[in-house]
């Protein structure tokens, strides 16, 4: 099983990037796929996740500016953050689990994760 997260960079307040993860090895229909984020010297955090169903969950400090999307046929899944903040600065991981729509935002759900892409926002 392989996730390869990509797409981090350095980018100003209120610029967008795109990360996206592919997956392998899995059958990915079948998996929820999430997002966190760990920024420096502070714990892991849920950011997003997107069930094969279309239905989507975001933490409260991302709602309105990120948006996640899968596409199951390319086995990947994509996370569009705009109107970025120094503090959506972290290293992104995503993850994948079976997952339901109660204990998403628990780390020990997902069975799989990705190495992590590197976002800096600079003010």
């Amino acid at each position: 099983v392989q996730l390869q997260a990509s797409g981090g960079g350095v980018v100003q307040a209120g610029g967008s990037l795109r990360l996206s993860c592919a997956a392998s090895g899995i059958p990915f229909k079948n998996y929820a796929m999430g997002w966190f984020r760990q920024a420096p010297e502070k714990e892991r955090e849920f950011v997003a996740i997107a069930w094969s169903s279309g239905s989507t969950y975001y933490a409260d400090s991302v709602k309105g500016r990120f948006t996640i999307s899968r596409d199951n046929a390319k086995n990947t899944v994509n996370l569009q953050m705009n109107s970025l903040k120094p503090e959506d600065t972290a290293v992104y991981y995503c993850a994948a689990g079976r997952i339901g729509s109660r204990s998403y935002r628990r780390q020990s759900e997902y069975d799989y994760w990705g190495q992590g892409t590197l976002v800096t926002v600079s003010s």
